[in-house]
């Protein structure tokens, strides 16, 4: 009799050591315990901008600088900017078979070469003009005008060797551009802004004399700044420090300043958003890192304000054939409008 009782307790015992050591419900479901969730930390932000290394500056003063820019999203390499311009045709000449276009539009421009005198440099600023087809013939017309400033260890001729002057003409005579004056001021310096007064010189005596003795429309929409490399730089000092004149901003390839980009912030944020001039910034994949970088930084300053630009990420280098392959979409894009 004890025997079978103690058959019986464990049959009745059996199913529930069974239950419990596979975790069944009382439904005989086998529960599944999820792991205990991770937490997940708050993201860490990017690490302010405290200083923007000047690609022209001595090798022996850079090594102290210390230079901490923020990470860029793969967008950014990826956002290339390829646009696709229609090339409208600016004049009724352009658009009319049966008119003739001007003997003298089949001539080139011309290329001027000037200077103007100044206390505050150590010498005259040297620059060219180029003058479109027919200037001379025309004198009833008024042109905008573009500024354009070379690169480090070269000189007012840079513009003008790689062709800026042929493509104007090429493009003025298939009605592609409106026809335009070019000034190219001669920049002998490699200091930054806040160490020379040539910025003073530009807007307070030359932009005035070139008003003066030229043809000019003077009104902000028709003038644009420009230029490549520490002339980008300049171009992105001129057309935010001096909104008020410029009403196009083109940046290509540009060494930013260090002074200038100390106080980029406040810079932007003091451009009143319906005034901004247009601003264009492009550079090659393969340009030197520190500028590669420097580009990079300031177009995601634009995007993180919401100041509209264009943004071009093209293949090249930072070379002259660089920015003489995009000669014809810089011209078209400076003189939209005009």
């Amino acid at each position: 009799m004890s025997v079978f009782r103690s058959l019986l307790i464990i049959i009745v015992l059996i199913p529930g050591l069974i239950a419990c050591s596979t975790g069944t419900n009382a439904g005989g479901a086998v529960e599944k315990v999820s792991p205990p969730a991770l937490e997940i930390g708050t993201a860490v932000s990017t690490p302010p901008f405290s200083a923007i290394p000047d690609p022209v500056i001595s090798p022996t003063s850079r090594s102290a600088l210390t230079v901490t820019l923020p990470e860029r999203s793969t967008k950014t390499a990826t956002r290339t900017a390829t646009i696709t311009v229609t090339n409208t045709p600016v004049s009724a000449l352009a658009l009319t078979a049966t008119v003739t276009s001007p003997t003298c539009m089949k001539q080139p421009g011309q290329i001027v070469k000037k200077n103007l005198p100044t206390d505050l440099l150590r010498s005259p600023l040297e620059y060219r003009v180029y003058l479109p087809p027919c200037y001379a013939e025309q004198t009833d017309r008024r042109y905008p005008v573009l500024y354009l400033f070379h690169g480090q260890g070269y000189t007012d001729d840079q513009w003008d060797r790689i062709g800026v002057d042929e493509k104007s003409d090429q493009l003025i005579a298939a009605g592609m551009i409106a026809p335009l004056i070019i000034v190219m001021p001669y920049d002998v310096s490699t200091a930054q802004p806040t160490e020379t007064k040539f910025s003073q010189v530009i807007v307070e005596q030359l932009i005035p004399s070139i008003d003066q003795s030229y043809r000019t429309k003077p009104e902000r929409h028709y003038r644009a700044v420009g230029g490549m490399s520490r002339g980008g730089g300049w171009a992105v000092h001129f057309g935010l420090m001096y909104w008020q004149l410029f009403g196009v901003l083109g940046a290509h390839s540009p060494a930013v300043f260090y002074s200038d980009g100390l106080r980029m912030n406040a810079l932007l944020d003091a451009l009143p958003r319906d005034e901004s001039p247009r601003i264009y910034i492009d550079i090659g994949e393969r340009d030197r890192p520190e500028i590669l970088e420097v580009a990079t930084w300031f177009e995601g300053l634009l995007d993180q304000k919401d100041i509209p630009h264009e943004w071009h990420l093209f293949s090249g280098y930072h070379a002259e054939a660089y920015w003489s392959t995009h000669l014809e979409q810089y011209l078209i894009w400076y003189t939209q409008g005009w």
